[in-house]
């Protein structure tokens, strides 16, 4: 994986950090359907998930070598 390729892998991990920050406030404070907080409760999740493996792959990868 290339260095650029690694940089947007980890701007996409911070956005859907930022994502499932805001998912789970309104998942908590603002919805009154058991259902959809649910819903919006597993894909916040899900994507706090990813995005943990993405910067582990990311950290313990390391960087590329070249000029």
């Amino acid at each position: 994986m290339s260095s650029l390729d690694k940089m947007w892998l980890s701007f996409y991990a911070m956005g859907f950090m930022m994502i499932s920050m805001g998912l789970i406030h309104v998942s908590r404070t603002k919805l009154t359907n058991k259902l959809l907080k649910i819903g919006f409760a597993v894909v916040a999740y899900g994507l706090l998930i990813f995005s943990f493996f993405a910067m582990i792959y990311l950290v313990f990868n390391g960087p590329t070598g070249g000029a």
